[in-house]
């Protein structure tokens, strides 16, 4: 332990106190990234009860998904189009 204060007068930190500042600095670069990349964005296993992310999908394409997949039958689909028509508007037919 002497060996490492050496030069320094009484035994005290030696040069070693130098490598403090230097690990505060790490540490808070550290999580000041974390936090960037995970909860400033709202990711993580803690959002997992926010509201719900947008799949991207349109309504219109996800009716026409599950009415390909045999989910709903054909009644159901334009009868579930209808309401779509009301709410976004007339949807692009082959005219338009």
């Amino acid at each position: 332990m002497n060996m490492l204060a050496g030069p320094w007068h009484d035994g005290g930190p030696g040069p070693w106190i130098l490598f403090v500042p230097l690990v505060w600095a790490v540490v808070v670069f550290g999580v000041v990234t974390l936090l960037r990349r995970t909860v400033w964005r709202g990711r993580g296993p803690w959002n997992r009860f926010g509201p719900p992310q947008p799949s991207g999908e349109s309504p219109v394409a996800l009716l026409g998904r599950r009415f390909a997949a045999g989910e709903i039958d054909e009644d159901e689909y334009w009868r579930r189009m209808s309401v779509l028509d009301q709410e976004f508007g007339s949807r692009p037919g082959p005219g338009r």
